[in-house]
């Protein structure tokens, strides 16, 4: 009788702190230190490249695999934070980041979907459009994704939801 008391919140988090740590936090590597920049990576659907560039480098350098064996789930949430970052700033609609749990208690988007992390979504509650960054990057660095490249993801989303 009154199930609407018991809707479940939608939690809001802020990734953007996070995204900017692809250009603040910076390993001493010579080519991160290089490419890895504020200037290179402005959340323009351009510096998409060096992202691509980055998890490339993660893949299939030795070091690289090394460190994403070590610390995947805080690569997933960096990129997948700017990359989204970079969506929603494209989109220009109301997208939000919200937490997973509270997403797929709201709204029915996400049945079927498992979350293997504690990941954030990007979530337009009036369109009820749930999009999923930081899930396909983690597919992707395991070398999983329906995508080539993580371009291609940005891209698509862009155009499916602008």
């Amino acid at each position: 009788m009154f199930g609407f008391l018991y809707k479940t919140k939608l939690r809001k988090d802020d990734l953007k702190g996070i995204a900017k740590l692809m250009y603040q936090d910076v390993s001493e590597d010579a080519w991160d230190k290089e490419n890895l920049t504020k200037g290179n990576l402005d959340f323009t659907v351009e510096s998409i490249r060096y992202i691509d560039l980055y998890a490339k480098r993660l893949m299939n350098t030795v070091i690289g695999t090394e460190l994403l064996n070590k610390h995947f789930d805080n690569f997933v949430n960096r990129i997948g934070a700017y990359i989204g970052e970079v969506i929603k700033n494209n989109i220009k609609q109301d997208f939000y980041w919200y937490e997973f749990e509270s997403v797929y208690h709201y709204s029915s988007k996400l049945d079927g979907v498992y979350n293997r992390g504690s990941y954030s979504v990007l979530y337009s509650k009036k369109r009820d459009i749930v999009i999923l960054p930081l899930v396909m990057v983690s597919q992707f660095l395991e070398g999983n994704a329906p995508y080539p490249n993580i371009l291609n993801y940005v891209e698509e989303m862009i155009k499916q939801n602008s």
